[in-house]
């Protein structure tokens, strides 16, 4: 596995689209810290709620949520559902945990 570096001093970017306030998008939002403080802050997640911006979903093509898409790849590389396990997910996005050895 490698560790994916940032381009040019600035963080990877991930983005989290979620639904309003619904008990799946709360503990996207759970998870969401999480992923970041296993990565010592070196990752930002943006926040797309599809309830107050539609055409960004529409754009995206994100059809179901929550959603967590790595744009930089091509095709974008998408996982939808359950992100609570921080380690799986940071492994499917090409990320290794600071604490990992």
């Amino acid at each position: 596995m490698s560790d994916r570096q940032p381009l040019s001093g600035t963080l990877p970017l991930l983005r989290l689209y979620i639904a309003g306030d619904s008990p799946g998008a709360r503990r996207a939002l759970a998870n969401r810290k999480r992923l970041i403080r296993a990565l010592d802050g070196a990752i930002n997640i943006e926040i797309i709620d599809i309830l107050s911006t539609p055409e960004a979903a529409e754009k995206a093509g994100i059809l179901a949520t929550p959603t967590l898409s790595d744009d930089a790849t091509d095709p974008p590389r998408r996982l939808i559902g359950d992100i609570s396990n921080i380690t799986e997910v940071l492994s499917y996005f090409g990320y290794r945990r600071k604490d990992a050895p």
